[in-house]
């Protein structure tokens, strides 16, 4: 099965994508609904829907496949790690840490962007992209989950291109925090959520999802790889996320950024230049995720935020005057 949200005139539909047309959720459901009810319940779900109801794809514009509910974003592929620190931080290495436990950050929910919508991002000099395969939680979540129960949290994949100022995520984690600003302008999601199901195919004898995953700019393949690259599957992420924590339905947990030019900073590390260019106004990203679709966006213009000041020189006294 696949989920989607769309625009058509005014009004957002949510539903099923069944043989090339878009089909709304009976009873006025929503994305949000459906993923609470877990997998169980869309199939029962998707037995009833109306199929006359449909609405061919190309006359209306997809949305983000959800609303999240959380975004946490993993780096779980060691390749990239290699390339994009020495771009980042001047020194390629995975350090030893990396290796202990499935490390991740919580980005932005409130930018998320949809299928063609442009990215709007900050002045910066080396804007980046970064090609991952998210999973999206449903069902009950939970805390502390483990094995079966971590599987069955994922309700489905969608494909995630976390957008990224090199420049700016460089400055902020020399202060040991981030990336932050570096990135909580714009993150895409979709085309749609294809189910768990639909993927166990791909699973290859570890249960890691042997997925090809391609990012093409202006037409160029730059970046290929195997989602089976990963470190850890995605149930162990969703394990290490609900740890000492919880999960809910709407969750959102990207894979990290593929290796072998996943991203253009891991170039630019590896061969010590700007080599591809950084992204410009303009430029057109597309990445192919095979069983998932293609996700695609171009590059707008930069918009310059408020002026900030310099942190100022204080007396560090202890008492008021």
């Amino acid at each position: 099965m696949k989920i989607a949200r769309w625009q058509d005139g005014a009004g957002i539909g949510e539903g099923f994508i069944i043989d090339g047309a878009v089909v709304p959720f009976p009873d006025g459901l929503r994305v949000a609904d459906v993923l609470a009810r877990g997998l169980d319940g869309a199939r029962e779900l998707f037995r009833h829907v109306n199929h006359d109801a449909g609405r061919p794809l190309g006359r209306v514009r997809l949305l983000a496949p959800l609303v999240p509910a959380a975004i946490r974003d993993f780096v779980a592929f060691e390749e990239h790690v290699e390339g994009v620190s020495a771009s980042v931080d001047g020194k390629s290495e995975v350090v030893p840490e990396w290796y202990e436990a499935p490390t991740f950050y919580f980005t932005n929910p409130h930018t998320v962007l949809g299928p063609d919508e442009p990215v709007v991002p900050p002045p910066t000099r080396r804007l980046d992209f970064e090609l991952e395969i998210a999973a999206v939680v449903g069902g009950a979540g939970g805390e502390n989950l483990a094995g079966t129960d971590a599987s069955e949290a994922i309700f489905g994949y969608t494909i995630m291109n976390d957008w990224s100022a090199r420049d700016i995520q460089s400055r902020e984690m020399k202060v040991r925090l981030g990336p932050a600003k570096g990135k909580d302008f714009g993150t895409s999601l979709g085309p749609w959520i294809v189910t768990a199901d639909e993927l166990d195919a791909y699973a290859d004898d570890d249960g890691f999802l042997a997925l090809r995953a391609e990012v093409f700019v202006n037409g160029e393949l730059v970046g290929e790889d195997l989602v089976s690259n990963m470190g850890w599957t995605f149930p162990e992420l969703v394990s290490y996320a609900s740890r000492n924590s919880r999960v809910v339905s709407g969750d959102v947990l990207g894979s990290g950024t593929v290796g072998n030019g996943g991203c253009l900073g891991e170039l630019w590390g590896r061969r010590g230049e700007l080599s591809p260019a950084p992204l410009a106004p303009g430029d057109e990203v597309r990445m192919v995720v095979q069983g998932i679709g293609e996700l695609t966006a171009s590059v707008g213009a930069a918009v310059e935020g408020p002026a900030v000041p310099r942190a100022r020189s204080r007396s560090r006294a202890r008492t008021s005057a």
